[in-house]
């Protein structure tokens, strides 16, 4: 089970769907939630704050979820934490492009609060935290 005071940064172009996201971790006790409305805004939060998990959607303007996974990976500081990609897109393409980049996770719109943490849980298994 991963531990509920950890620091999250909600990544999405959609303010709607930022908010849903954010409500879902309060709702699964999760408080530490930081957000950020395309990836440019993520790669500045990232950078000067500490997140023990970035939630970032595939699809944005100004910086996809790709180009911000691949910053993270490339940056000695943060390479380590762990992403889970959001999209509306199944796409296998998508999925293998995020996989060969060390993305953590990866969560198709729409789902659950329960879906959400079985895939937080199920991260921080992996990584032993």
């Amino acid at each position: 089970m991963a531990n509920k005071d950890i620091s999250i940064l909600v990544v999405d172009d959609i303010e709607n769907m930022r908010k849903l996201i954010t409500s879902m971790l309060f709702k699964l006790k999760y408080t530490r939630i930081m957000m950020a409305e395309n990836g440019r805004d993520a790669w500045v939060k990232v950078q000067n704050h500490h997140f023990d998990l970035v939630i970032s959607d595939y699809n944005m303007p100004k910086m996809n979820g790709l180009d911000l996974l691949k910053a993270i990976r490339s940056d000695p500081k943060v390479s380590k934490v762990p992403v889970l990609m959001v999209t509306a897109e199944a796409e296998k393409e998508s999925i293998v492009e995020a996989a060969k980049h060390k993305v953590n996770g990866y969560i198709v719109k729409p789902f659950s609060p329960a879906t959400l943490d079985v895939k937080i849980n199920d991260i921080f298994k992996k990584l032993g935290l």
